[in-house]
């Protein structure tokens, strides 16, 4: 008896999400109030997520096809620091492959944002992983046909202040 209410809940939060369905990809992501990590700190010397969420995507042929603007397809091979949430993509508490989120995670099976509020970042030396901030310095690629639907991805990267 005492389950009935959460499971009211429940079935309230499932109509909910049924009447408003997810949009896909829009935005750099959403920042629960209840993290206990605060949102990241806009700065000059940052890349910032705003830049890389303003591209749109459209469907063509059973897959997303994103379009840059200008002011993102000129950072295309050139050098930037990237601040952001890491996401490891390897086993261990030192990564050299993971992904950056625009926000933090609040689930551990949830992807926090659509790809472009994603960066995948590969570290010339292993960076510890860590729950808060991570500031990223290296090559970016702006990607306009990734087999795993990725919009940006940093190489030759080093963790920096």
């Amino acid at each position: 008896m005492k389950f009935k209410p959460v499971f009211a809940l429940c079935l309230a939060a499932a109509a909910a999400f049924a009447q408003t369905p997810p949009s896909l990809g829009q935005g750099p992501g959403y920042h629960d109030p209840r993290s206990p990590f605060k949102p990241l700190e806009e700065r000059a010397d940052i890349l910032s997520w705003k830049l890389l969420s303003q591209v749109t995507a459209k469907a063509e042929k059973k897959k997303l096809v994103p379009t840059f603007p200008a002011a993102v397809q000129a950072l295309d091979r050139k050098t930037v620091k990237v601040q952001g949430f890491m996401m490891p993509l390897e086993a261990g508490d030192k990564q050299q492959h993971f992904l950056l989120s625009s926000v933090p995670t609040s689930c551990s099976f949830c992807v926090p944002a659509g790809p472009e509020g994603l960066v995948e970042v590969r570290t010339k030396k292993p960076v510890r992983y860590t729950l808060e901030p991570v500031v990223v310095e290296g090559v970016l690629a702006v990607l306009s046909d990734d087999p795993y639907g990725l919009y940006y991805r940093v190489e030759d990267g080093n963790a920096v202040n």
